[in-house]
């Protein structure tokens, strides 16, 4: 199998810079780097940073209150009588509980967000890619991370992020 896997690479290296030039029926993108060297995906993805930072330091303000608020009735617990202590605690455990379901819910809300501005940046750019597959005479593109073998005039991805700033610029327009 590795004498095969040899020689099928020797075969594809050999071959003339000609052959090589000539677009193959398949080829190659990389999506991840569309989205991480492209304007328009760097701009999304600063975008989401931006969103995750903000609602991070909303839960470090939340913790924070939460903790004094805790330590509050931690150091007031001695003073007061029992059943006193116990519906404050009951009404603290009730905030807490609240406080982490909206946190939940917004953490959910940003992973929402994340793959809607994905799916978005997918769709505006797959017609670019589109239109590189049929200049070039290709019946198909497969994403890199499928590909075990293929020459490097297969590969569209530099073209690609290319195409998507000059069309796309970052995404705003």
């Amino acid at each position: 199998m590795r004498v095969l896997r040899a020689l099928l690479v020797w075969m594809l290296l050999a071959l003339p810079v000609s052959a090589q030039q000539t677009s193959p029926p398949v080829l190659i993108v990389d999506s991840e780097r569309l989205f991480v060297e492209t304007l328009y995906g760097q701009r999304i993805a600063r975008d989401l940073a931006q969103m995750a930072e903000e609602l991070q330091a909303e839960n470090d303000r939340i913790v924070e209150t939460l903790t004094l608020e805790e330590r509050s009735l931690t150091v007031r617990r001695p003073d007061m009588p029992i059943e006193e202590f116990r519906i404050e605690s009951e009404a603290f455990d009730q905030k807490v509980q609240e406080v982490r379901r909206v946190r939940d819910a917004k953490n959910v809300e940003l992973q929402v967000a994340t793959a809607e501005a994905r799916s978005q940046f997918e769709q505006q750019v797959q017609g670019i890619v589109a239109n590189i597959m049929l200049e070039r005479g290709a019946t198909m593109v497969m994403e890199q991370r499928n590909v075990v073998l293929s020459v490097r005039a297969a590969n569209i991805t530099d073209d690609a992020i290319v195409r998507i700033d000059a069309q796309l610029g970052d995404g705003s327009r």
